[in-house]
């Protein structure tokens, strides 16, 4: 005996989003409600932290600042 498994979604509701994603006229990876905080919020965040990091560990480097002994 195999029954067939239930989708998830009824199909109406999956043609439904399809239509709606696809008629947008944005980029794919910014089509979702959370997806600007995604790609690009994260991105530029860690893009700014490293840059920061990077800033101080050469100034400390220039100017001899932590170093052990």
């Amino acid at each position: 005996m195999s029954e067939t498994e239930l989708p998830f979604r009824p199909r109406e509701k999956l043609i439904q989003h399809q239509k709606y994603f696809q008629s947008l006229h944005k980029h794919t990876y910014l089509k979702g409600r959370y997806d600007k905080i995604t790609s690009v919020a994260i991105p530029l965040a860690l893009a700014g932290a490293s840059l920061f990091m990077i800033g101080r560990g050469i100034y400390n480097m220039s100017h001899g600042i932590g170093k052990k002994e």
